[in-house]
């Protein structure tokens, strides 16, 4: 027999009490089915899930985990009242090909979203511009045919690389941008780059601070993701 206080006899309810009390707890389930995105005008059942999908720019060489890009990115969208989750899936010394070797597996079942900061290797190593723009292109493929929203943030090649590299690489990004109608960040490290101020002693990696520009200026953008990710699933 179950545990009790005492058997006592249970009160007759009556009809209408039941009904009342039904329609109160729809009441309360209507009320607490899920958050509200701000800024989105869209209601969301549970928290947005996006992959940051990176190199070292993503993972925060040289900086505690608290101040890596993906970290310091939710908390400013946590601040505005958005209920997301990001994943940081950034790789140090990843190129485009890396990052499609391990597209699924750092991109699991549940993704909402994918934000793509690759090719900053690539130009760096010298590799054919064709081979990254293949390989970037595969990834928005597949992520497209995975219904996942994509934001794709663009890197540019240093001067050193001569005209003709610099012009096939930092035509990638754009084209592919357009060709995929993709959310579009035109150069990842802007406002970043090359002052030493906002960058680590290598001169490439930014700092804590630089961190934080990198934030506020691609806030807007990951804003419209969310948003895109709201209207397909009103």
């Amino acid at each position: 027999m179950p545990r009790s206080y005492g058997n006592r006899p249970r009160p007759v309810q009556a009809p209408w009490a039941r009904h009342a009390l039904r329609a109160a707890v729809l009441i309360l389930l209507t009320l607490t089915a899920g958050p509200i995105v701000a800024g989105t005008g869209e209601a969301a059942a549970r928290t947005v899930k996006i992959v940051a999908l990176g190199d070292s720019l993503t993972a925060g060489y040289g900086l505690p985990g608290s101040d890596s890009f993906p970290v310091k990115l939710e908390k400013a969208l946590r601040a505005k009242g958005i209920d997301v989750a990001i994943e940081n899936a950034g790789v140090s010394g990843d190129t485009a090909s890396g990052g499609l070797a391990r597209l699924d597996w750092s991109v699991p079942d549940g993704t909402d979203a994918v934000i793509v900061e690759l090719g900053a290797n690539d130009a760096l190593r010298g590799i054919d511009p064709k081979l990254t723009r293949q390989a970037l292109e595969s990834i928005l493929l597949r992520l497209e045919a995975r219904g996942i929203a994509v934001l794709l943030a663009g890197m540019r090649a240093p001067p050193n690389m001569g005209a003709d590299y610099t012009a096939a690489f930092d035509a990638i990004f754009p084209e592919l941008a357009a060709a995929h109608d993709v959310v579009y960040v035109p150069f990842f490290l802007d406002g970043v780059a090359a002052d030493r101020t906002l960058n680590q002693a290598d001169g490439i990696h930014p700092t804590a601070a630089g961190v934080d520009v990198i934030v506020a200026r691609l806030l807007p953008q990951v804003e419209e993701l969310i948003r895109r990710i709201s209207a397909r699933n009103p």
